[in-house]
C-alpha cells in the first residue's frame, strides 16, 4: 500500500527539474563531450542519440511507471507489484548503486568546493598546468582538506534532502538547474568568441573553432564494436537508469504527468548539456593549443591555467567550479533521497532521522574512499584501492544488472495492461509507438543492457 501523507512533486518543472539534475552530473562536464572527441565526434553523437532514444527512454519509460504506480520506495515498489517473489532485489541493487556511487561521488565533488575556493582567494594566477598538477596531486592525497570537504558537501546534500521533495529538492534544483543551463551557455558562448590565438610574429597557435570540429565532425574511421558498445553504456549509465533514482523520483509524481513526454524532455535536456559543456570547455583547449587529456588532470589543472589567460580570467574560472559543483549537487541528492526514502519507510523512522543515518554511513564510506589517495593507498580489494572498488562494482555491475531487470521485470513480469494504463494515465493520454515501446523494453533492452554488461566485464569482445 502506498505511505499515507507521502511528499510528492507540486509542478510539472519541477519534476524535469528534479529528474534533469539526477542526470546531469560530473560526467556531462568532462566524460561525455571527451568521449565524442575521441570516439569519432558526430559519428559518436548519433550512435549515442539512437541508443538514448532506442534504449534509454523506454528503460526510464519503465522506472517512472513502476515508481508512480506504486508510490513508495525502490524496493518496496517491486514488492509491491510482484509479492513473494524475489524482484525486490532489483530495488536493492538500486539503493546499494546509489549508496556506493555517493561515498567515491561526494569525494570528487568536495574537491570542487576546495577549487571554488581557491578561485575566490586567485591562487590560480600565474600557475602553469605542471605547477597546478603538482598542487591537484598534493591536495588529494593530503589526508585531512579532501575528507573536510567531502564532509561539507555530504552536509549540503543532507540538507536539502531533509527538507523532503516539495520544500527540499524540488525547490533547490528549481533553482539549481537554470543557474546550471545559465552558467554554461554563457561560458559556451565566451570560449567560441575566443577565434584565432597567434604569437607575436603572426603564427596560428590554436583556433578556438577547432574545438567544435573535435567534438562535432564525424569521423566513421574511428567507429567499432568498443565505440558502439561505450555510445550504449554511456546513454544508458547518463540517463541515472538502474540505480533507482529515477524509480524513487517516480514515485514522488502526480497521476497527471505525462511520463513519456517527461522522459523525454529529461533525456533532452542531459544531452544537451553534456554537449554544452563540451562547447564550453574544448573551444578554449584548442585556442590555447592544449591536449585535451583524460580526466581529473584538465578539469583540476589544465582549465584553471587556460581560464587565466582569457579577459575575465578570474570570473570565468570561479564560474566553471560553480558550475561543476552545482552539477555534482543536483545528482547527490537523488542519490542520497534513494537511500533515503527506502530506510524511513521501511523503518518507520522520520525524513531527518533517516537522512542523518544514511548520510553518516555514506560519508564514513567516503572518508574511505578519499584516504585511498594517501594513508589507505595500500588497502587494496581484488586490485584496486577502495575508491575504484566502489566505481568499478556500482558501474560495471549493479547498474546494468538493475537496468537489465528493471526491462524484464516490465516486459515480462508486470502485465501489459498495468503498464499501459500507468503510462497513458488510463488511456487518457495517446502514446504513439506503445507497442514499439513495449517491444523494446521486453527483448531489445534486456538483450543490449546484457552485451554491455558482459563486454565491460570483459566476457566479450
Amino acid at each position: 500500500m502506498s505511505i499515507p501523507n507521502r511528499d510528492s512533486f507540486t509542478s510539472k518543472f519541477g519534476v524535469i527539474a528534479a529528474a534533469a539534475g539526477s542526470a546531469v552530473g560530473l560526467g556531462n562536464i568532462w566524460k561525455f563531450p571527451y568521449e565524442v572527441g575521441q570516439n569519432g565526434g558526430g559519428a559518436f553523437l548519433i550512435l549515442y542519440f539512437f541508443f538514448v532514444v532506442v534504449i534509454g527512454l523506454p528503460v526510464m519509460m519503465s522506472e517512472f511507471v513502476i515508481g508512480r504506480k506504486t508510490n513508495v520506495n525502490a524496493v518496496r515498489a517491486f514488492k509491491k507489484l510482484s509479492p513473494n517473489k524475489p524482484w525486490y532485489l532489483t530495488g536493492v541493487m538500486g539503493v546499494a548503486a546509489a549508496f556506493m556511487i555517493l561515498s567515491f561521488y561526494g569525494v570528487v565533488a568536495g574537491w570542487t568546493l576546495e577549487y571554488i575556493h581557491l578561485a575566490i582567494i586567485n591562487a590560480f594566477k600565474g600557475q602553469s598546468p605542471e605547477e597546478l598538477s603538482k598542487g591537484f596531486n598534493g591536495f588529494i592525497t593530503n589526508p585531512i582538506k579532501p575528507v573536510i570537504w567531502q564532509m561539507i558537501f555530504m552536509i549540503l546534500t543532507a540538507v536539502v534532502v531533509i527538507g523532503g521533495i516539495k520544500n527540499g529538492i524540488e525547490k533547490i534544483t528549481k533553482i539549481l538547474m537554470p543557474v546550471l543551463f545559465l552558467i554554461i551557455v554563457l561560458m559556451g558562448i565566451r570560449s567560441l568568441t575566443l577565434g584565432v590565438n597567434t604569437s607575436e610574429s603572426g603564427e596560428i597557435i590554436g583556433r578556438s573553432v577547432d574545438g567544435l570540429k573535435f567534438l562535432f565532425r564525424p569521423d566513421f574511421s574511428k567507429i567499432d564494436i568498443d565505440v558502439v558498445l561505450d555510445a550504449l553504456g554511456q546513454a544508458f549509465f547518463s540517463l541515472s537508469l538502474g540505480m533507482g533514482t529515477i524509480i524513487t523520483y517516480g514515485s514522488y509524481i502526480g497521476k497527471n504527468n505525462n511520463l513519456k513526454k517527461t522522459a523525454v524532455e529529461v533525456a533532452f535536456l542531459d544531452t544537451l548539456i553534456a554537449i554544452l559543456a563540451g562547447v564550453a570547455i574544448f573551444p578554449a583547449v584548442f585556442y590555447f593549443n592544449v591536449a585535451p587529456t583524460e580526466g581529473p588532470g584538465l578539469v583540476f589543472s589544465v582549465l584553471p591555467s587556460i581560464f587565466q589567460k582569457m579577459v575575465g580570467g578570474y570570473v570565468w574560472t570561479l564560474a566553471f567550479f560553480v558550475l561543476f559543483a552545482v552539477a555534482a549537487l543536483t545528482s547527490s541528492i537523488s542519490l542520497l533521497e534513494v537511500a533515503v526514502a527506502y530506510f524511513a519507510e521501511e523503518l518507520k523512522v522520520k525524513r531527518v532521522t533517516a537522512t542523518i543515518i544514511v548520510a553518516s554511513l555514506i560519508t564514513i564510506l567516503g572518508v574511505a574512499c578519499s584516504l585511498s589517495n594517501s594513508v589507505l593507498k595500500d588497502v587494496t580489494i581484488l586490485g584496486r584501492n577502495i575508491f575504484d572498488t566502489m566505481d568499478h562494482v556500482s558501474s560495471n555491475f549493479l547498474l546494468p544488472i538493475g537496468g537489465m531487470f528493471i526491462a524484464i521485470f516490465t516486459g515480462w513480469a508486470m502485465k501489459k495492461s498495468e503498464f499501459f494504463n500507468e503510462l497513458t494515465n488510463q488511456g487518457a493520454i495517446k502514446v504513439k509507438l506503445f507497442s514499439g515501446i513495449y517491444f523494446i523494453i521486453r527483448f531489445v533492452a534486456p538483450i543490449a543492457i546484457a552485451i554491455v554488461f558482459l563486454y565491460s566485464v570483459g566476457l566479450l569482445g
